[in-house]
């Protein structure tokens, strides 16, 4: 767990905690769903908090953040109320989507946080025209568009990267290389399984780290962040994970075989980190009961909200179908 990035121990805490926020929070959303209180689809994040968590990190209010379908952890890390996180996974009107949305559309433009988008690689041309947009109105943020290696097989994944690198665009490409596109391993779908190699192909700068690793993602992070922010274009991170669950709730795992899901799990990065910080003294016992007990307490506190929550009426069902007026932001 060494790394060149000096991390203190108030930052490590906070890798921790969020890591651990995100995997307690999606294990209540489990049991929600479970029950039929979440409905649709619930893709889940197990096994690749480190990378949001290691990238919000390294982010700024300014910046912006376009990210995928499984994006709960990428909500909650970005700061997205977990209440309002809650009643939108239960469809309620207090959501931060007002219950519309659901697990695959998380939205917050408070927080410019633009998806969940439920279209493989459909991140990518949105992330394109937030940051050309932000060139222009808001120099020096950044827009961290986040992807699955399957979204390097889209038409839109070359398109994107072809005119971020010839215009140079502030953009964090950061894709969250699980191995598996859906149901396909990555070895069946690519020539070119080091996926970091096709933007490079594009020359543009990029980078390969291993996300099991907390501060290793971390670190890697803040620095594709600072060279985005430098004004030396756009940074491609490719973040090798494992998801631990499956694809989704309805996916059967037929490919991949138990003893390959348990051995990732044995390199469980938040029990990794967590074991790393008590033998360096960095966490205390009383520390990590402290922090599970406030974790608790708020996924409590957010599911008693949600389910005290309102659905949207019917009279206004058909509100937000056009566009009652144009709203003129101002960059801040």
């Amino acid at each position: 767990m060494t790394d060149k990035l000096h991390l203190d121990r108030a930052h490590l805490h906070h890798l921790y905690r969020e890591m651990l926020r995100i995997r307690r929070f999606e294990a209540k959303c489990v049991e929600l769903y479970q029950a039929q209180k979440i409905r649709g689809f619930l893709h889940l994040y197990d096994g690749e908090e480190p990378v949001a968590v290691g990238v919000m990190a390294a982010l700024e209010a300014r910046d912006a953040v376009v990210a995928t379908y499984r994006e709960h952890g990428q909500a909650l890390a970005r700061g997205v109320p977990m209440r309002a996180l809650m009643a939108e996974m239960l469809g309620k009107l207090e959501g931060c989507c007002r219950g519309r949305g659901g697990s695959m559309h998380i939205f917050d433009r408070q927080r410019r946080f633009f998806g969940g988008n439920a279209i493989v690689g459909g991140s990518l041309p949105l992330s394109v025209g937030i940051a050309m947009a932000d060139k222009q109105l808001r120099p020096g943020a950044v827009t961290a568009c986040f992807f699955g290696e399957g979204a390097v097989a889209e038409g839109a994944f070359h398109e994107s990267m072809n005119l971020a690198a010839l215009w140079q665009l502030p953009v964090l490409f950061v894709c969250e290389n699980n191995l598996y596109a859906m149901g396909v391993p990555l070895k069946d779908a690519e020539s070119q399984t080091d996926v970091f190699r096709k933007a490079e192909a594009y020359r543009m700068a990029s980078a390969q780290v291993d996300a099991m690793e907390p501060v290793q993602m971390a670190a890697a992070a803040r620095r594709a962040v600072d060279h985005v922010r430098a004004g030396q274009g756009p940074f491609f991170l490719e973040c090798r994970t494992y998801r631990f669950r499956a694809h989704s709730m309805f996916d059967t795992q037929a490919y991949r075989t138990r003893e390959e899901v348990e051995d990732w799990k044995r390199r469980d990065p938040i029990e990794r980190l967590r074991r790393w910080m008590v033998d360096n003294h960095l966490l205390s016992p009383d520390e990590a009961t402290g922090i599970d007990a406030g974790i608790a307490a708020e996924i409590d506190d957010a599911v008693a909200f949600a389910e005290a929550g309102t659905l949207e009426p019917v009279a206004e069902l058909e509100r937000f179908v056009l566009m009652d007026s144009v709203v003129q932001e101002q960059a801040t």
